[in-house]
């Protein structure tokens, strides 16, 4: 069945001296690995500039039930990235972020509310201004109210964050998962933060890692076969 299908690209591997399988969650069909051929020779339709991280796509695939690597008739780009490739912060957060994505989601199946704050979001990163620092911080909170852990706020004076049972508290867990207070109080205005006023979350670079830290041993908690990502250590050391 051939279908027209929109994409994100988390992820490529080469898999011979001609083919790469790149890993895309689409609109449709939720994440699919796809092989491409000749993404490198010039009379490709695949350009090497489509699989790089986070490219939003349109494609024209052939869709098999049940086949663990799809085909691609053709793909094109949707959106014209202006500042990820050019820019070296941008392209280190698009590493990062679609290095995550590929080890968060593996559903199979459409999930057109997700897709859409996935696409919105690739697209404020491309054109981020000031702020851009807090960028991850937001989208991974964010990320986690399509996923199924969001945190509950409904304590608002609780002073610890449970990352085990993904609550506010005001007393301190007794185990060893859980925010101290001063990391619970930034945890607390990432989550009231949205991408138009990042600006407004001032953190030092010792915070913001701390914070990160947490966000990512939550995630470790609620994201089975979570795995150390390859490019925290490179993102850690981009706001000196």
């Amino acid at each position: 069945m051939q279908v027209k299908t929109t994409g994100i690209v988390f992820h490529k591997v080469k898999h011979s001296d001609s083919a790469t399988i790149i890993n895309v969650f689409t609109q449709h069909f939720g994440r699919v690995a796809y092989i491409v051929y000749g993404a490198n020779k010039k009379k490709s339709v695949v350009r090497a500039s489509f699989l790089q991280p986070l490219s939003i796509v349109e494609m024209d695939v052939f869709h098999a039930q049940g086949k663990n690597i799809q085909q691609i008739k053709d793909i094109r780009m949707k959106y014209n990235f202006t500042g990820i490739p050019f820019d070296p912060v941008k392209n280190s957060l698009a590493l990062f972020l679609s290095e995550l994505l590929y080890r968060v989601l593996h559903q199979s199946e459409p999930d057109d509310y997700l897709f859409l704050f996935l696409e919105n979001s690739v697209q404020q990163l491309d054109c981020c201004g000031p702020g851009i620092a807090n960028f991850h911080l937001v989208f991974l909170l964010k990320l986690t109210q399509y996923i199924g852990f969001e945190p509950n706020n409904d304590n608002e004076s609780a002073i610890y964050f449970d990352l085990m049972n993904g609550v506010f508290k005001m007393n301190q867990p007794h185990h060893p998962h859980f925010l101290s207070t001063e990391i619970t109080a930034l945890f607390k205005e990432v989550l009231k933060t949205d991408y138009t006023n990042l600006n407004t979350l001032i953190l030092s670079r010792e915070m913001r890692i701390k914070l990160l830290q947490g966000i990512i041993d939550y995630y470790c908690l609620h994201v089975p076969g979570f795995q150390t990502l390859h490019s925290l250590e490179i993102l850690q050391s981009l706001f000196d």
